[in-house]
Parts: C-alpha cells; structure tokens; sequence
C-alpha cells in the first residue's frame, strides 16, 4: 500500500526441525531486497499473547549462513492462541502496534491452524495483515499432495535411519537383544514407516494400520511377539522393531490406566515424553516370549528429539529455502490466507479454508496411505504373524499350542 511501510513478522510454532533458519533466511533476504522490514518474534505466539515485544530485525548479516545451521534463531513455542479470544485480540492488537503488515507462520498443523486464526480474527476486525503459513514438520502429516514431504522430514528420516541401522548392529553384536524404538510422530506414522523401511527394521507399526478406532494394548503385544517368534525360528534371537509414538492415541480406554496418567499441551495433546510406553511394551513382551521359552533382553528408546534440531541435509537446505523464497512472492502479489507448497516444481497456495478438517475446524492431517505401494513395499519386508501363519503347525509349536488353539487365539489380528 503507497505510503506504508511494509513488514513482514515471522513466527515459528510448534517444535522445531531442520529447515527452519533456511526459511527465515530466504524470507530476510528477499525481504530486504524489496525494501520491506522482517522482523523476527522470538518464541511462538506466547510473548505476542501477552503484548510483549520480544523480536529482532533482521538483515542479510543476520541470516547470510543460518541455513546450514540446524535449530532455530528465533526460539520456539506451542503457546496456542486459538483458545482465547482475548489472546486473539492481543496477538492482533501487538503485531499491529509492531507495524506489522504481513505475518508468516513456520509450523505444523496446530501452528496452521493458528495462523488461519489470526487472519480471520484480524479481518473481523478491520485489520489488514496478510498471512502466509511454511509447512514444517518431522511428522510429515501436513496436508499436502501424497509424495510431497514437509520440511524436516527427509532429514529426520535420514539421521533415524542411521540410529536405527547402530541399534540393528549393536544388536546383532550383543545378540539375544531387541530394541523398541518409540518414534515420534503424534498421529500419523509417516516417521516410524520411513525409518524402519529404510534401515530394515524387522516390524514397523503404525496407527493407520488399524482401521478400528481403538484396539486393545495385548494386539500391539501380539504383533511384536509375533516377530520376535519369527525370527527366533530363523535363527536370529535379536532385533529392532518401531513403534510410532501415536499408537498411544488407539489404545483403549480401559488399558489406558496402564499408561499412567499423562499431561496435555497447549493444543490438547498428551504429552508422549511423560508416558513410559516403550517400557510398558518392553516388561509386556518379555512376559509373553519368556513363556515361550525365548530368553532375550529388550530394551526400550525413544527417538525423535535428537532429529528435530540436526543440521538439515541439502535436500531441506534447498526445500526450505525455496519455500521461504515463494512465500514471500505470494506476500508480494498481495495474496493471504494460505499454507505455501511446492507441486511440479510450482509454487501451489493451499488456502486456510480449503485444507481445514470440517468436523474438527482445524487443519485436516494427512496420515500414511495403507493402500499406497509405498506402504506395501514396506509391509512385505517386514517380519511378523501373517494371515497364512494360522496353518503352520510348526509355529502353533513354538507359541506351545495347538493349531486349533493357535488360530483362537491369533485369529483375530487378521479380522
């Protein structure tokens, strides 16, 4: 608009992942160029909901090499301002005060969700501030086109990939040794799938695999068991499996106690790094396979924090930094209201309302397509209980039953 000045504020939501500085980056740079101001407001929307002013301007010489740089520059939070109106009112009223003109979000679907917040509580209110969101999760469970990862995936899988491929060696080594490795990823398991596949796990569980809204703890059990049985057989009494963090979310509620009581976040979402799933699953398994007569040692990790601030690999260097780079072009043009992908080699808006859930009002989350060949390229090199099992008596042998008791009692994993 003639005669004001133009300033974009960046705000990075949610946690972190590899990618984030190649975003700020991108955006300051062109940003300058063009003679607009950036500012970057440190942690999330919390300071903002207070009316704090806690922000730095940004220039060429601030972000020149930050792209290499894993974490982020400008600290990061949950903090939802969606949950109160006067949080709203505050946020607006603050970026306004700032001068703000335009405002581009970093984040997930909380941090979307958000964003399409404050432009509609904006416009309600007869203040112009155009907003833009850059897709950024480890989780990769934005909506986007199938085949199109969010920024930060490619480098988590890759750095989990290495992890998981020392825990497989280390257990080899040691023999009679399983890991149970709890990967994150809140709801969808495009994070456990990628990893697992790529290093070879010998099972990888995810939540879409089940198609009933919650199942019991003992089918979880039964599917791990299942390959540890397997593999014994084979030879190998040693192995990793992955479990994606957001099978916690289909457990039923009357096993639910067994977890413990977990707390929430700003968004309504357990808090996975208060619950000792890994460890529940672990003392559940041994019961089964030391009733089986197979001694083995299991150990139980989580990963997912030590891949969210790596250095990003030169695939999400140059993703992120293009993403930072269209998402200023769309701001340009005068455009708002939309999350910024990169489809075809094209710059492609995704607007707020087209990607919003409409039972839930927030942003739709894309989970793993079961009936995708990816994902049953993925199930076939995976070792556990199949539906052709049930007539092996050679198998019921080793569970110590009958075929007949051994199809009762596992049947039901293939219903």
């Amino acid at each position: 608009m003639i005669g004001i000045k133009n300033v974009i504020a960046i705000v990075c939501g949610g946690g972190p992942a590899p990618g984030i500085n190649g975003v700020i980056a991108a955006l300051t740079i062109e940003g300058n160029k063009h003679g607009w101001d950036v500012l970057g407001i440190y942690d999330g929307f919390s300071r903002l909901a207070r009316g704090e002013k806690k922000y730095i301007r940004l220039t060429y010489e601030d972000v020149s090499h930050i792209h290499l740089t894993g974490g982020c520059i400008l600290q990061m939070s949950r903090y939802n301002p969606t949950k109160k109106e006067s949080d709203l009112c505050t946020v607006v009223d603050t970026l306004a005060e700032l001068g703000v003109t335009h405002l581009v979000t970093i984040g997930g679907d909380d941090t979307a969700y958000s964003a399409a917040a404050v432009a509609e509580y904006a416009k309600k209110n007869g203040r112009t501030i155009r907003i833009v969101h850059v897709p950024k999760t480890i989780d990769n469970d934005l909506p986007l086109p199938e085949g199109v990862p969010t920024f930060g995936f490619e480098t988590a899988r890759a750095f989990g990939t290495m992890e998981i491929e020392n825990l497989m060696e280390d257990a080899r080594t040691t023999n009679n040794r399983w890991y149970f490795t709890i990967a994150m990823g809140r709801t969808a398991g495009h994070l456990s799938l990628g990893m697992g596949r790529a290093a070879g796990a010998i099972v990888t569980i995810i939540p879409e695999e089940f198609t009933q809204p919650s199942i019991p703890l003992q089918q979880v059990v039964d599917i791990i068991t299942g390959a540890i049985v397997k593999r014994y057989l084979t030879g190998k009494n040693y192995g990793v499996a992955v479990i994606a963090e957001g099978i916690i979310e289909k457990i039923a509620p009357e096993d639910f106690e067994q977890l413990g009581q977990a707390a929430r976040d700003e968004h309504g979402h357990i808090r996975y790094s208060e619950l000792d799933f890994g460890q529940i699953l672990k003392q559940t398994v041994l019961a089964e396979v030391e009733r089986l007569g197979i001694k083995v040692t299991i150990v139980d990790k989580e990963i997912g924090y030590e891949l969210r601030c790596a250095a990003p690999i030169a695939y999400d260097i140059d993703y992120a930094r293009s993403l930072g780079y269209e998402a200023f072009q769309f701001l340009q043009r005068g455009d708002s209201g939309a999350m910024i992908s990169l489809q075809d080699n094209q710059a492609v808006p995704l607007y707020f309302d087209d990607i919003k859930d409409p039972v839930t009002g927030k942003t739709r989350v894309r989970k793993v397509n079961v009936a995708s060949v990816h994902y049953r390229i993925a199930r076939g090199f995976m070792l556990r209980l199949e539906k052709e099992d049930l007539a092996d008596p050679g198998l019921a042998n080793a569970y110590k039953m009958t075929l007949e008791e051994f199809q009762k009692r596992y049947g039901y994993l293939f219903e």
